[in-house]
This record gives C-alpha cells, sequence and structure tokens, in this order.
C-alpha cells in the first residue's frame, strides 16, 4: 500500500513538473515570437508612456533579428520575416552604442529622410511638420512637478500624436540637419527636452536593432509602484490609461 501511495505522489509530482515546464515554453514562444511586456523607467516619452507605465510590444511588427531573443544569440544576421515601421511609430530598439539596453521613442525619420529642429519645430525634408498647442500636460511626481504646453504633431501621413517642451530655446530645439542613412532609422523622446536619442548618442539606429512595436499600455501604476506591489494597485493605479493603444 505505502509502495502504490508513493508511486501516485512521484506521478503527481513529474505531472505538476511537467505542467510548469510547458507552461514556462508556452511563455518564452509567447514572448520571443508575439508580444513581450515592457515597462516604462524614464520620462523621456511623456506625455504619450509615463514612468510607471507596462505595454505589450508586438515582436511580430517588423520581423525578428538576433534581439528578438533572449540574450542576442548570433545566429543570423538581418532580419527575416521583415516588415518596415512607419513614420510615427513608437518602438522598443538597441541603441547602438548599449546594445544590451531596450530604448523606447518614436521614429520620426526613415531612411533617407531630412530631419531637423528649428525653434522646436521638426522640419523633414525641409517641410515644418505641423505643430499645434492643444492644452496643458500636468504631473505631480516623487521627483518633480510639471506643468508645461502639450504640443499636438501631425504628419503628412495624418498621424497626430503630442509632444512637450519643458525649456523652450535650449539646445535640442535647434539642431543640424540630419541625414538618415539607408537600413536605418530616426528616432526622437516624445519630452523633446529630456531624451537620449537619435541627436544624441543613440544616433541613427539600424534596421537590425528594432525590436518591436509599442502596442497597448495594460497597466500604469504612479508613485514608481513595482507591479508586484498589486496591494497598492487599488490607490496608485492610473485607471484612465489601461487599456490606451498607441
Amino acid at each position: 500500500m505505502a509502495s502504490k501511495t508513493s508511486h501516485k505522489q512521484e506521478n503527481a509530482l513529474w505531472e505538476t513538473v511537467s505542467v510548469v515546464v510547458q507552461a514556462l515554453i508556452l511563455a518564452l514562444v509567447l514572448r520571443t515570437f508575439l508580444f513581450q511586456p515592457f515597462n516604462i523607467p524614464s520620462g523621456s516619452m511623456k506625455p504619450t508612456l509615463l514612468v510607471g507605465d507596462y505595454l505589450f510590444v508586438s515582436k511580430f511588427s517588423y520581423g525578428y533579428s538576433k534581439y528578438s531573443f533572449p540574450f542576442s544569440p548570433n545566429l543570423f544576421s538581418g532580419r527575416i520575416w521583415g516588415g518596415e515601421p512607419e513614420r510615427g511609430d513608437v518602438i522598443v530598439f538597441r541603441p547602438p552604442h548599449q546594445l544590451n539596453t531596450d530604448f523606447i521613442k518614436r521614429v520620426v525619420g526613415l531612411p533617407g529622410d531630412k530631419i531637423q529642429l528649428r525653434d522646436s519645430v521638426l522640419y523633414l525634408n525641409g517641410k515644418p511638420v505641423d505643430r499645434q498647442e492643444s492644452g496643458t500636460f500636468s504631473e505631480q511626481t516623487l521627483r518633480e512637478s510639471l506643468s508645461v504646453p502639450i504640443y499636438k504633431e501631425t504628419l503628412a501621413s495624418g498621424l497626430s500624436y503630442q509632444t512637450i517642451d519643458t525649456q523652450p530655446g535650449n539646445r535640442s530645439d535647434n539642431t543640424t540637419e540630419y541625414v538618415v542613412p539607408e537600413g536605418h532609422y530616426f528616432f526622437m523622446g516624445d519630452n523633446r527636452d529630456n531624451s537620449d536619442d537619435s541627436r544624441y548618442s543613440v544616433g541613427f539606429v539600424p534596421y537590425e536593432n528594432l525590436v518591436g512595436k509599442a502596442q497597448v499600455i495594460f497597466l500604469s501604476l504612479e508613485n514608481e509602484t513595482p507591479a508586484y506591489q498589486f496591494w497598492r494597485w487599488p490607490t496608485d493605479m492610473r485607471w484612465g490609461r489601461i487599456f490606451t493603444g498607441l
């Protein structure tokens, strides 16, 4: 009797282990090929993305490169099943100077484009992008209190998005003209005066370095609350941002 009981317990244990392993494999496959969760650690994409936002990034939107996989194994070069980004997409990528870190910014320059900022206005191939003031962005965090105008930029495609300019007239508001090389992209943060992007150390980003397209915010917590502290969700949740598309 004791032997049968022990055998049943052993079978139950192996069944549990099998289920856990299968669940982990499924999660890894989903994360690698379909959707990967990311959280926002900095304010470089305000007002579009806030510190404490958690979002899903589609890995299949631009195909796959070695940066699509955990630990970036050097299995192949370039991309397979590649899709082209559209100007205005919010994208997770690996900057050339920091290949082990994920950045998230908005792509404003495609291969061959000429990009320049003049008095805070974005010029694309010599033409200004429509920019209109549209309200005020106010935020009180543990680190700062912010209240600045929101500017809505509208691309020729009709896509609109919001930006902020926290320090009008500083060096980031006037740049040289950048010509985007073939096979590369030019990124900027929507928080134009507080973003390390293609104007600075990031530079032009190779197509291979794209990880995925930001799609939707599924969780948003203020006060730098870690997601695992679920008991703080009722008080720290930004309810109005949940399921916001990007």
